[in-house]
């Protein structure tokens, strides 16, 4: 005897007979009207729901670098160093030339400029104080508290000149500038421009160690000095003489040398170890190249002399506000490009 339901098989067909069992199961009111959408997709392959994709995170996305100014800019900038990086002999308005502004910061350093080309997430500082030294920076100087301090794991960008003090620079002009009968002349300081020079291959390098630990999210920027002679005759050189010019411009970059070598080393410890941030160099020795002292737009200062005390007042052969603003394009622009590696 034949089953009812496989005589409707028969019948009707596979699919006829699904339909069947649906028209008798909602007379029973056995299947719910909820039920209705998958039914009809089941019974006539229709009205099918395609499932949701599966949500998966962008692999791209998710390991894409950061650019450089993405990283400088996810934090706070704080400017750090010395006279160079204070602004001294960018003078411009009457605070600029407060006796009791310990540091000699100015309106017109290249901090200003830098803080503006780009918005940093968590505000800028400036804490560069005129005549710091190395160990300055790590202690504080007149009492200031140490620069160093003043930096953090929020820190993502440091810019810092620092190195011309260690090595005497300010003595060492003063002696070229000031020929007295007792005077030590120019040239004949060059045994303790060495020495100097060796005493800072070892504090700057420890310097940077420091400051990267303070700081190990930041890139950290580092300048080295610009030449202040043309080395032209007939140029005002503020009784300089050619051969000397000559002399203090490759001590500036012997100076330079012992800066880029120390940040190299800093920089390649970092990638070495797959750390966060970078340490970064900005060679500024040509930055004033057609506009050394004495020449018709110059970027530097000349020598501006204390009689009284027979030195060099602090401006002296510092850079003036066009020669902060030509620093600051050298700052930005190395932010801009980053250190030539991928940054975490």
């Amino acid at each position: 005897m034949i089953s009812p339901v496989a005589w409707v098989r028969g019948r009707l067909g596979e699919r006829g007979t699904a339909l069947a069992c649906l028209v008798l199961l909602l007379a029973l009111g056995v299947v719910p009207l909820v039920a209705l959408p998958a039914a009809r997709c089941e019974v006539f392959g229709k009205g099918c729901r395609t499932p949701d994709p599966e949500t998966r995170a962008d692999p791209v996305a998710a390991t894409r670098t950061p650019t450089p100014v993405e990283v400088a800019t996810r934090g706070a900038y704080v400017a750090l160093g010395d006279s160079y990086s204070a602004g001294v002999g960018a003078e411009a308005t009457v605070a600029d030339q407060n006796p009791l502004e310990r540091c000699h910061r100015t309106s017109k350093a290249y901090y200003h400029e830098v803080s503006r080309a780009f918005r940093f997430a968590k505000g800028t500082a400036f804490w560069a104080c005129s005549g710091a030294t190395t160990d300055d920076v790590l202690d504080g100087r007149g009492g200031e508290p140490p620069q160093i301090d003043r930096i953090g794991r929020d820190t993502s960008l440091v810019t810092l000149s620092i190195g011309g003090n260690d090595v005497g620079f300010s003595r060492v002009l003063a002696g070229c500038v000031v020929k007295l009968p007792w005077g030590r002349g120019c040239t004949s300081q060059g045994e303790e421009i060495a020495r100097r020079l060796s005493e800072l291959r070892q504090d700057l390098p420890a310097l940077l160690t420091k400051i990267t630990a303070r700081a190990p999210y930041a890139r950290v920027v580092v300048m080295s000095y610009p030449k202040a002679f043309s080395e032209i005759s007939g140029v005002d050189g503020d009784n300089i003489t050619v051969p000397d010019q000559r002399w203090l411009n490759a001590r500036a970059y012997e100076l330079g040398g012992v800066i880029r070598q120390s940040v190299m080393e800093a920089d390649a410890r970092k990638a070495a170890g797959r750390r966060h941030g970078s340490v970064e160099f900005v060679d500024a020795y040509s930055a004033f190249a057609g506009h050394e002292v004495g020449s018709r737009d110059a970027y530097m200062n000349g020598l501006t002399l204390n009689l009284a005390a027979l030195e060099a007042e602090p401006r002296s052969y510092h850079p003036t506000v066009a020669g902060q603003q030509a620093l600051a394009r050298l700052f930005v622009d190395q932010i801009k490009k980053g250190p030539g590696r991928p940054l975490s």
